[in-house]
């Protein structure tokens, strides 16, 4: 029977390449100590299952035929364990794989014996298996999503012929970000030169779950930090989180507007909990709806003097946090965009004069950040793009002297996911 781990790992490529899913936010939870050689498993075999297949394909009998799910599921996982995992035995990496492959439920029974053989001669020489595999191109672990959404990254500053440059940094695992919520941060998280309460985790040391658990601080990617570092000095009594959970970007509004009467909308059951549990542990005081948001703006008679909207997306930008983005199904764009800009209507109508609403998303696309930016633009003459954000964070055709109006950071001098954002006042 194959180990905890690779079990977890195994259900986790199942669920991407089988399903098109996404691997869930808590699929190794339980995992212990053996959770970081599953999250190094399950990366890599993510950010180089192209390449993978690829050379595994001319050594099958007839490699038009290809293999099923269960097969190129077991040879993926123990070849990267040969290539790139040291610390893993030959035999741990061949036998493991082997009884993967034998399961009923995430291998093919018959394809034991050919898992077994080709394994077996790729464990013979480990470091010249890594390096056929580096030498294979990058390309082929970069379906068409991914390259549409490196363009669209790079094109607002000119930097389209750094493509492959861009790529190879989000196949790094990306650096954890934290902030402070009580007493003084532990040992290995240093202050981050570019954003002020921002804290990074220093190399090698361990990740801080005991400070988190304790309510004492919290994660917060650098971008989502400097999306809400805007500066602001209008007064501030009524606040608006339209999309809320999990109660990062929440929290961030309450701490920098103290005694504002703060609304958090959410429409998931189970992220309204989570959300509500979350504001409860840090001592947020804040009015938790659940309700669809556009519904729920549409109804509404109040009027906000901040209202932040960080919208549903395809999470084009999270490409480096979610290494299985290239290889789902991407047709949902067109409904997104609906989406995106039925909310954004609805929350311009509850916006109070002299207010300021933020518009966001994880994503690089054009026609889910600064295309509707343009619409409103036409349709809502009375909103006027404010400039908030350092000059450094926006794209150089957005910048007004030593601000912007338009939140796109550099994405290979910014450290941090994929945002687009945009503020209007009114």
């Amino acid at each position: 029977m194959p180990t905890p781990a690779r079990l977890h790992v195994a259900h986790a490529l199942h669920e991407v390449f089988g399903e098109k899913g996404r691997v869930p936010d808590i699929w190794d939870r339980d995992l212990g100590e053996d959770a970081a050689l599953a999250q190094a498993l399950l990366g890599l075999c993510l950010r180089r299952w192209g390449r993978l297949q690829a050379w595994v394909k001319p050594k099958l009998k007839d490699p038009a035929r290809g293999v099923p799910l269960g097969t190129q599921v077991a040879l993926a996982m123990g070849l990267v364990q040969l290539a790139w995992l040291p610390g893993v035995s030959d035999h741990a990496a061949v036998n493991e794989a082997v009884e993967l492959a034998a399961t009923r439920d995430l291998g093919f029974v018959p394809h034991k014996g050919l898992v077994n053989a080709i394994l077996r001669r790729a464990a013979k020489d480990r470091a010249g298996l890594a390096a056929e595999l580096e030498a294979l191109p990058a390309t082929l672990d970069r379906p068409p999503a991914a390259e549409r959404a490196l363009r669209a990254a790079l094109v607002p500053h000119g930097a389209v012929a750094d493509l492959e440059v861009l790529w190879a940094r989000l196949q790094q695992p990306p650096r954890p970000s934290f902030r402070v919520l009580a007493g003084e941060p532990p040992e290995g998280l240093v202050p981050d030169p570019q954003l002020p309460d921002c804290l990074r985790l220093a190399e090698g040391l361990p990740f801080p779950r005991p400070w988190l658990e304790a309510g004492h601080g919290m994660v917060q990617d650098r971008s989502s930090q400097a999306l809400l570092s805007y500066r602001w000095d209008r007064p501030v009594t009524r606040i608006l989180d339209a999309c809320a959970a999990p109660g990062g970007k929440t929290t961030t509004l309450a701490r920098r507007h103290p005694g504002a009467q703060l609304t958090a909308l959410e429409v998931h059951p189970r992220r309204v909990a989570r959300l509500r549990q979350t504001l409860q542990q840090r001592g947020i005081e804040a009015q938790v709806v659940q309700a669809d948001a556009a519904e729920w703006l549409e109804r509404s008679e109040g009027a906000f003097d901040l209202i932040l909207l960080d919208a549903p997306c395809s999470g084009s930008g999270t490409i480096q946090k979610h290494p299985e983005w290239p290889w789902l199904v991407h047709d949902d764009l067109p409904r997104l965009t609906g989406l995106q800009r039925r909310l954004l209507t609805a929350a311009a109508e509850r916006l109070a004069p002299g207010g300021l609403i933020i518009y966001a998303v994880c994503s690089w696309l054009p026609e889910e950040g600064i295309a509707h930016r343009d619409w409103l633009a036409e349709a809502r003459p009375d909103l006027r793009p404010t400039a908030v954000w350092p000059a450094a964070l926006g794209a150089p055709a957005e910048v007004e002297g030593e601000l912007t109006a338009c939140f796109r950071p550099h994405p290979l001098r910014w450290e941090g996911e994929g945002f687009q954002a945009f503020a209007l006042t009114r």
